[in-house]
């Protein structure tokens, strides 16, 4: 382009100085339609996103003036050492200005070819929890979960992560090689309960509203033992007791899918609650006040 312009000035211009003004006017001419006609305009028109759009067109406006930065002191600045001294700043000053944009760029390169996670996946990057719904070159758009409604459930807003945060900061991916968590239930009974019975009852119960997902489970951890390092795994629910001052902790711990978590977990409390309905020697502790005497009032 400086060899094109250059030519121009001094087939039209014989004087240094009208040379270079003349320069500088067909640089500035090409650069903009470079870059606000054939990039903004045609190209980044075509993007959907709105967000993405935004972040190009910011990026597209930072190039232009950089290029036509560097341009303009090709064409005044004759010595060298200057140049190449004025090349390097202008080239620092771009890198900082868009380190975000390459970072989230890297990014989603790294997500694409990585896989660390797809459309559909739950995932969660720092405090930000959800179902992906959208994966683009710069950012990626999660169904938001939890916040301020109990349980693993869509609170219908949508967050927008930069990807770049996956390369300094720890991606959880729930259903990436499986589909089920294990989850827990502490149940407290008073210390005249029947323990046993009440154990074996629970185990019962889980294992009935949990049989198609322990089958399940044990299928596909036998693939991931093909995949990574993975010690055994018990997936048959499980109890354990624990002995407090006031009663006895029973910790339910038993396998579910990761998307039915607290359905699974209210149907297991209502079978429980049904079952101590029924059974007299079985009783749920809660903290309680016991009054055994009063002062005597002086007359």
């Amino acid at each position: 382009m400086a060899t094109l312009i250059s030519w121009l000035a001094n087939a039209s211009y014989p004087h240094p100085y009208l040379q270079k003004g003349y320069q500088t006017f067909l640089a500035f001419t090409f650069v903009y339609i470079i870059f606000k006609t054939i990039f903004e305009k045609r190209v980044i028109a075509q993007i959907e996103d709105s967000k993405t759009r935004y972040s190009f067109r910011k990026t597209i406006s930072i190039l232009y003036l950089a290029v036509l930065l560097l341009v303009i002191i090709r064409i005044w600045v004759i010595e060298t050492e200057t140049l190449l001294v004025t090349y390097g700043l202008v080239g620092a000053g771009v890198a900082v200005a868009l380190q975000d944009f390459f970072k989230n760029f890297a990014g989603g390169i790294a997500i694409f070819l990585t896989k660390m996670y797809v459309v559909g996946d739950r995932i969660e990057i720092e405090t930000n929890y959800g179902d992906v719904i959208d994966i683009g070159i710069l950012y990626t758009t999660v169904l938001e979960l939890r916040q301020w409604v109990a349980g693993d459930q869509a609170t219908g807003g949508l967050t927008v992560i930069p990807n770049g945060f996956v390369l300094s900061r720890p991606v959880h991916n729930y259903t990436k090689d499986n589909t089920f968590i294990w989850d827990e239930m502490d149940i407290p009974l008073t210390y005249d309960s029947d323990w046993k019975t009440a154990i074996n009852r629970m185990v019962e119960i889980v294992k009935e509203e949990t049989m198609q997902m322990i089958t399940r489970a044990e299928q596909e951890l036998s693939t991931l033992r093909l995949k990574y390092y993975l010690s055994e795994r018990d997936v048959e629910p499980a109890v354990f007791v624990r002995l407090t001052d006031n009663w006895i902790v029973l910790h339910l711990r038993y396998i579910t899918d990761v998307r039915q978590r607290r359905a699974v977990s209210n149907r297991i409390s209502q079978e429980i609650l049904k079952e101590l309905e029924q059974a007299k020697n079985i009783k749920i502790a809660s903290e309680t006040l016991d009054i055994i005497g009063f002062p005597h009032k002086k007359e």
